[in-house]
């Protein structure tokens, strides 16, 4: 799966909460200054081409969806940020963000009911 620009996942994160939205709609979601028609109806088709979105036509104009699913796009980020910061640890990367976060013990404990619980499922 192809890594996104930030551009390209603001707008997947919109069309993710959307589930089907045209260029319009997609902007009315931005927050002041808007971005253009024509950066927005752009991304959008850099996005049908890497293989994120895809589109059916209603009327005249087109209305867009995801086809990756979010987790399936995080997961995969997730993998790349430890396999290119943590040498593949994520052991490293909970120390790393604990130690940079000052995260207090009931946070963590938290954190580590939370595990169990999704374990257990």
């Amino acid at each position: 799966m192809k890594q996104l620009t930030k551009a390209e996942e603001e707008i997947m994160q919109i069309l993710w909460q959307l589930k089907k939205a045209n260029v319009k709609a997609i902007i009315k979601e931005f927050p002041d200054p808007k971005p253009a028609y024509n950066t927005v109806s752009t991304i959008v088709r850099i996005l049908e081409n890497k293989g994120f979105v895809d589109y059916e036509k209603k009327g005249k104009g087109h209305v867009y969806f995801p086809i990756i699913k979010q987790q399936e796009y995080s997961n995969q980020s997730i993998n790349k940020l430890v396999d290119n910061y943590f040498q593949g640890s994520f052991k490293s990367m909970v120390s790393f963000f604990v130690k940079k976060n000052d995260i207090s013990l009931k946070e963590m404990e938290s954190i580590l009911k939370e595990i169990n619980k999704k374990e257990t499922l």
